[in-house]
């Protein structure tokens, strides 16, 4: 589940945008944008309260951002074997991820000041993809795989929407967003059952990580898994999201 929008520019210099949806349990705890880990002195991110780990976090003084997408594990280790999947982002922005995560299958995307690259873990082994210039799209198999029906129907149509100049750059991108949920079978905005537990998009983030500096805002649906037409005030005005 998650869906993630990411660009990479062609210029250099120029910031690499992400737009991010998080697909949860609606019942499940949760913290927005924060500085929930004292440990890691200076990372903001969204927590997870049950485990304890992010789903998505920024380190602003390393220029580094990391969000977290599931993915099918192929392994057949136990859970007894396995940890959460939270601690993942933390590491990765903290260039502490291991070869061999003993967690769960996930996808990674890791962005920095330079580009973005995507960790595919499906358990048994690692795959990175540095992404080349352009716009592109992951869920939970490859980056822009055309098979995932969100990335079939709209990758062309957020390719097409491109960026907009000054702040609001995410602008075109949110009407894609809500232009697709005229079809819920293959919508950015997402209501699924999977395995007894209704996960439903609840958090929508916007990113501009560049050498001036990382840029995070965050807007909560206020009805999770629908459009929301309040989600660009809230973006516009950095609002917190979720429970605090």
């Amino acid at each position: 589940m998650c869906t993630v929008v990411v660009d990479v520019p062609r210029e250099s210099g120029r910031p690499v945008r992400i737009l991010a949806v998080r697909d949860e349990d609606r019942h499940r705890p949760w913290r927005g944008l924060g500085p929930w880990w004292p440990e890691q002195p200076g990372v903001r991110g969204v927590r997870d309260d049950r485990a304890g780990g992010a789903w998505l976090a920024i380190d602003p003084a390393a220029r580094r951002l990391a969000v977290l997408l599931n993915r099918e594990d192929l392994s057949q280790r136990s859970d007894a074997e396995v940890v959460s999947r939270g601690g993942i982002p933390l590491q990765s922005v903290a260039r502490t991820l291991p070869q061999d995560p003993p967690t769960r299958g996930f996808n990674l995307v890791e962005v920095d000041a330079d580009g973005a690259t995507v960790v595919e873990w499906d358990g048994l082994a690692a795959r990175r993809t540095r992404l080349a210039p352009g716009t592109h799209m992951i869920a939970h198999h490859a980056p822009d795989d055309r098979g995932t029906p969100r990335i079939g129907r709209w990758l062309d149509d957020f390719r097409r929407a491109g960026i907009a100049t000054g702040d609001e750059w995410w602008g075109p991108w949110l009407d894609v967003v809500a232009a697709s949920t005229a079809d819920p079978s293959a919508s950015v905005l997402r209501r699924d059952a999977h395995d007894d537990v209704v996960l439903e998009s609840l958090l929508v983030c916007v990113a501009s990580v560049g050498p001036d500096g990382v840029d995070v805002r965050e807007a909560v649906l206020s009805e999770p898994g629908e459009w929301d037409e309040a989600l660009a005030e809230h973006l516009r005005a950095g609002a917190p999201a979720g429970p605090q």
